[in-house]
């Protein structure tokens, strides 16, 4: 005899298997509408044998017409949408003048011998990490100070002695660091 939660599971399943799909709409596409080709013309046809007795002149058979299908509304294309002018690229802008503060002949002097003393004085402290064993955060440091020297030449061939000299603090400051880290 069948226990009580294995009747409850087949009333389940049976009442689950008799409700089948009932959201599920099935609709037929109408069949293409496929009209013959007229015949080509080769030869004509010879005319169709007459009979000695006289053909009563009959009505023509009514055209049977097929059955036309139901209506199925077809799905439409969607137009294709309206090409909207595109704007015209920006033009490219031109290059930012660099601003730099006018220095006195003093001034310029002073801030050129730092600068070299800067670069001189990072340049030395990078020498000394190679061929030593650099760990990731020090080969970092000495990628920054390489970048802050390339871009403090670069200011320097640009007349851009404030530029340079910022830059090359930065990379004597970086070295600095480098060196305590070894």
């Amino acid at each position: 005899m069948m226990q009580k939660p294995h009747y409850l599971a087949l009333f389940c399943a049976i009442a689950l298997a008799l409700t089948g799909c009932a959201g599920k709409h099935i609709v037929r596409a109408a069949p293409p509408s496929v009209s013959t080709p007229p015949p080509d013309i080769t030869e004509p046809m010879p005319p169709p044998a007459t009979p000695a007795q006289p053909v009563a002149t009959e009505e023509p058979p009514p055209e049977s017409t097929s059955p036309v299908p139901p209506m199925v509304p077809a799905k439409r294309p969607t137009p294709p949408r309206p090409r909207t002018p595109q704007p015209d690229p920006p033009a490219p802008r031109p290059a930012a003048p660099q601003i730099s503060p006018q220095l006195s002949a003093k001034d310029l002097a002073s801030t050129k011998s730092s600068t070299t003393a800067n670069i001189t004085t990072a340049e030395q402290n990078l020498q000394l990490a190679n061929g030593k064993q650099l760990n990731a955060p020090q080969k970092d440091l000495t990628e920054k100070i390489s970048s802050f020297l390339a871009q403090a030449h670069e200011a320097i061939l640009a007349d851009d002695w404030v530029r340079a000299q910022n830059l090359a603090e930065k990379a004597r400051v970086l070295s600095a660091e480098l060196v305590k880290s070894f």
